[in-house]
This record gives structure tokens, C-alpha cells and sequence, in this order.
């Protein structure tokens, strides 16, 4: 008489396919990753200067953008916000500048803006709280 064996069940999962998704996803988001551009695009003024030592403790400053078309933005912790008239920026400074308080503040202004509205930006940062503010340029080649 023939007895059959019990077979134990496999309790294995076949992981080859999630490696193979997974390795799809990578692909597509190392492509895409750097189509993403983030801020807003300045041309800034060329300087020989040092970094400010906010950044080199690894704290991000706030950057306060005027464009070359008058337009207010707002960067935080490297998310841009805007465009803004001079009021809503001078409450989304004072608003960060309330939780944070020892942050610097830093204007990004295009080469091709007037100085006039750089005074400007410089003074609604001011108001807003801002113990100094700072300029940022693009170095020298």
C-alpha cells in the first residue's frame, strides 16, 4: 500500500518582483529629480565673499527674492513661497522671525532690479523684525 507524505507548507515570499518595482522607482526618480527646480531664477550680482556662519553651523537663513519684474518671495528652511506684495512678506517674516529669533535674514536680488527695490525689500524686512539684513551674491569666476 502506497502512504503519501505530508508536505510542509513554504512560508517564503518571493521578494524578486518587489526588487524589480523598486528598482523602477529609483530609476524615475533619480531622471526626474533633476528636472525639479525650486525658487525662483535671479541673476545675482557677482562678489568675493564668505559664507555667512549661520550656514556653516547648518542653520538656513531666510531669503527674502525680488525678480527682475518687482515680484516679493519668501524662503524657509529651502521652501520658496510668493509671489507677495510688500505687506503679506513683511507678515511672513515677522511671523517666522516670532519662532525663530536669532535667524539671519538675506536678500536675494537680480542684477537687472533697481536698487530702488532692493531699499525697499530691505526696509520691509526691517519692519518685520530683522535685526540685520544680509545680500546675497553669486561668486566671482
Amino acid at each position: 500500500m502506497y502512504v503519501r507524505k505530508k508536505r510542509r507548507m513554504m512560508a517564503e515570499i518571493n521578494v524578486v518582483p518587489y526588487i524589480d518595482v523598486m528598482l523602477v522607482l529609483l530609476v524615475i526618480f533619480m531622471v526626474t529629480t533633476p528636472l525639479i527646480t525650486q525658487g525662483v531664477k535671479v541673476d545675482l550680482p557677482k562678489s568675493a565673499a564668505e559664507p555667512i556662519a549661520q550656514m556653516t553651523e547648518g542653520k538656513m537663513p531666510l531669503v527674502a527674492t525680488v525678480d527682475r519684474d518687482g515680484l516679493y518671495y519668501f524662503e524657509q528652511d529651502g521652501k520658496q513661497q510668493g509671489p507677495f506684495t510688500a505687506a503679506e512678506l513683511q507678515i511672513e517674516v515677522a511671523s517666522w522671525l516670532a519662532i525663530e529669533p536669532g535667524t539671519q535674514v538675506i536678500v536675494k536680488g537680480d542684477a537687472a532690479v533697481s536698487y530702488e527695490a532692493v531699499i525697499r525689500l530691505i526696509n520691509v524686512l526691517k519692519n518685520a523684525g530683522a535685526p540685520a539684513v544680509g545680500l546675497m551674491t553669486d561668486n566671482e569666476v
